[in-house]
């Protein structure tokens, strides 16, 4: 397995659906990439409520134990088959920043980025981007993205949308972001909810222009 050098930053907001993100992680990791994490404060309060793990009031390295712990069980079923993955070896290409962290590398156009995926992304969120606030770390970086010309992937998380939320993602689709919501589609005939966040894991690393096999292709 080769190693990916630049990094691939990841945002998880308050949306439901924090299995989302958590899946995303999970996959680039198992495959070599380097990856920049940022749970927002609402993220943390809703992996409590959805997957029962109180990571609340931890420093961003405890919550970076706490969270690949929590997935390393899950690793060796999605990598590279002849390749050994330990949790030591993950660690060291993996980076957890804390939302209020504007000083973190991430905050910057010279930080060298493949790209960034805000997985959930929850409308509040949608709309700190769209109006280029800057509110925290997650809506900094993504607003980096733009300016910098780089792959920004939304996977939005709400049902049904408002004509504000319409606007938020015409606003960002034509400013170069993905909008790509949370639908699972029932063409592959899922049999569990896996496959389905399958589904849009596989669909967000296609936008992120990284091959998988997640889910089953329309032939």
């Amino acid at each position: 397995m080769v190693e990916k050098h630049k990094s691939i930053i990841l945002g998880i907001t308050g949306a439901s659906g924090t299995v989302y993100g958590l899946r995303l992680l999970e996959y680039l990791l198992s495959q070599g990439y380097v990856v920049d994490v940022v749970f927002s404060n609402n993220a943390l309060k809703v992996s409590k409520l959805e997957l029962d793990q109180d990571w609340e009031g931890l420093n961003v390295q405890l919550l970076k134990q706490a969270v690949l712990e929590h997935l390393f069980k899950n690793l060796s079923g999605v990598a590279d088959p002849e390749t050994s993955l330990d949790i030591d070896a993950v660690k060291k290409r993996v980076n957890f920043w804390h939302e209020s962290n504007i000083a973190a590398s991430i905050a910057s156009g010279s930080y060298q980025v493949e790209g960034m995926v805000v997985s959930p992304c929850s409308v509040g969120t949608l709309a700190h981007i769209a109006l280029g606030t800057s509110h925290n770390l997650i809506s900094r970086a993504a607003d980096v993205m733009l300016k910098e010309r780089k792959k920004l992937i939304l996977v939005v998380r709400e049902t049904p949308f408002s004509s504000i939320h319409l606007k938020n993602m015409l606003t960002l689709s034509d400013a170069g972001a993905v909008i790509l919501p949370a639908i699972p589609a029932f063409y592959h005939r899922p049999h569990s909810i896996q496959d389905q966040v399958d589904f849009i894991t596989g669909k967000t690393l296609d936008s992120l222009g990284i091959d998988s096999d997640l889910f089953k292709r329309w032939k």
